[in-house]
């Protein structure tokens, strides 16, 4: 099930990352480079595999939520103080 989990997320985590690459090609207000795309790769999948453990470990559905909206708030940290700088 972890594997079967694994690729769904790689999947979905690829076609968020078409979203920039995408935008690329009509303005040039976006511009990522392939380092850009290599970090938020393994934010979102690290995020997402985080999430997944949570999941299945925590038993009460409150502190499952919870949990899973602390990580999710510190990748917006972490994603905001890349993209520009913030602190």
């Amino acid at each position: 099930m972890a594997s079967k989990n694994i690729k769904l997320y790689l999947f979905i985590i690829g076609l968020t990352l078409l979203t920039p690459h995408i935008a690329m090609q009509f303005t040039k207000e976006v511009n990522w480079n392939i380092f850009d795309f290599i970090v938020a790769g393994f934010l979102l999948l690290g995020i997402s595999l985080c999430c997944n453990f949570v999941i299945q470990k925590v038993k009460n559905t409150k502190f499952r939520i919870a949990i899973c909206l602390a990580i999710l708030a510190i990748l917006l940290l972490v994603w905001a103080e890349l993209a520009a700088g913030i602190f």
